[in-house]
């Protein structure tokens, strides 16, 4: 049996409306995804009640500030009992380092480029272009600065792999099933793509929570990962 590698995205700031959402789809997910607009609405007490399910959490905090800042919220966070929780690359060494050392028991994993820019808007912000060589050199940072894998869109996921190693987590946003809306997603690929390329968790969004039945979204997702597999 193929493990599940679909974390459910529950970006919604109604902590019922969410707790509901992850009881119906969680047969067919492997964990969850709370974001910033969730947190910031419920809080690290809407954490722990989505973690009372019973699932992996993943905490989409993507902190970024001055290292003593992010050590301080890493240490903080590491109490509410998440899986694992991201800091963004472009911080630097430092903040990560100081992140890994507040939160030593914790899997951390740090944002590369978010999955909504592509070259444009790296050059627009004064960052390095191609996507997948920015990608690539803030993975490699993040592996040497302690931290347990990098999030990236699935288009990086092999270079990811090829330069970090096979025990590196990789955790892609941008996956949207076979003729759906990309949203605001730019680099993207479908699930069952992503999986066979090597991803470990998939973060999916509006194709199950958006669909009228969204525990059947994510079964056929989930099925259309295991016929890859076969």
């Amino acid at each position: 049996m193929t493990k599940n590698p679909i974390f459910v995205a529950l970006d919604t700031p109604d902590l019922s409306k969410a707790f509901a959402l992850a009881s119906s789809v969680k047969p067919y997910v492997g964990g969850y995804k709370v974001g910033l607009e969730f947190i910031t609405a419920n809080g690290p007490d809407g954490i722990r009640k989505i973690v009372e399910l019973g699932m992996p959490v993943f905490a989409d905090v993507k902190f970024h500030d001055i290292p003593n800042t992010v050590a301080g919220a890493a240490r903080e966070l590491a109490k509410v009992g998440a899986a694992l929780f991201n800091v963004h690359a472009s911080g630097g060494a430092a903040m990560m380092r100081a992140a890994r050392e507040a939160a030593p028991h914790a899997r951390i994993i740090a944002v590369t480029v978010l999955t909504s820019m592509n070259d444009g808007d790296l050059e627009a912000v004064g960052q390095e272009r191609p996507a997948d060589a920015q990608v690539t050199r803030l993975a490699k940072l993040a592996k040497e600065s302690g931290l347990d894998g990098v999030v990236c869109s699935p288009r990086e996921i092999g270079l990811v792999r090829k330069a970090c190693g096979p025990d590196f987590l990789i955790v892609t946003p941008g996956v949207r099933p076979k003729g759906a809306d990309l949203n605001d997603q730019s680099r993207v690929m479908t699930p069952a793509e992503a999986a066979r390329a090597g991803a470990n968790i998939l973060v999916v969004g509006r194709p199950i929570t958006a669909a009228s039945d969204p525990a059947a979204a994510a079964r056929a997702i989930f099925d259309e990962i295991v016929a890859v597999s076969a």
